[in-house]
């Protein structure tokens, strides 16, 4: 595999900008990802600037890893961002243990298949573990089973956990965990 799997840096918001677009076009981004692309294209420079930098190398945080592709395009990305224990998630659940919580997963889709995604998923679990983490976790909506058989290969399992959408909906997301050895 000829491809670099690495830290951002907090210079390349552009780039950054441009993988999460490219992601949020992806046909199951509805399920994949809390966000749309045209909500995405409303941010001003200066959100995607501070988003790179709070998960850039070196930031304590949070962590986003990018595969460069042989031509040095991003052809895809992970994010761990650490919660403390005693804190409340973004859902409202009161975090118990210091973890990593894996968010943003995307590969291009000429980019599948080829074992890119477990590389970056290591990267990202060898940083949460270096930080501290006892589990890392990650929420996948109910019916997006491509990236639920992913997880599963990933080593995560479901911990039967469910955090639902929106009030008014019925969908609801699953959590997988993975527990330090």
């Amino acid at each position: 595999m000829n491809y670099k799997v690495r830290p951002i840096h907090a210079d390349e918001w552009p780039e950054a900008k441009a993988i999460r677009l490219a992601s949020l076009q992806d046909p199951v981004a509805h399920l994949a990802f809390l966000e749309t692309y045209e909500a995405a294209l409303g941010h001003p420079d200066s959100f995607w600037q501070e988003r790179a930098t709070g998960g850039a190398e070196g930031a304590e945080g949070a962590q986003q890893i990018i595969a460069e592709g042989p031509d040095g395009q991003w052809v895809g990305t992970l994010t761990v961002l650490m919660e403390e224990a005693g804190s409340t998630d973004w859902a409202g659940f009161p975090v118990e243990r210091r973890q990593g919580h894996v968010v943003g997963v995307f590969v291009q889709p000429d980019h599948r298949g080829i074992g890119l995604t477990e590389v970056l998923f290591d990267a990202g679990l060898e940083w949460a573990w270096s930080r501290g983490a006892e589990r890392v976790r990650l929420i996948v909506h109910e019916d997006n089973a491509r990236a639920q058989r992913l997880y599963r290969k990933v080593g995560f399992e479901p911990t039967g956990v469910t955090v639902p959408l929106a009030q008014a909906s019925t969908e609801t997301e699953l959590e997988f965990a993975l527990e330090r050895e």
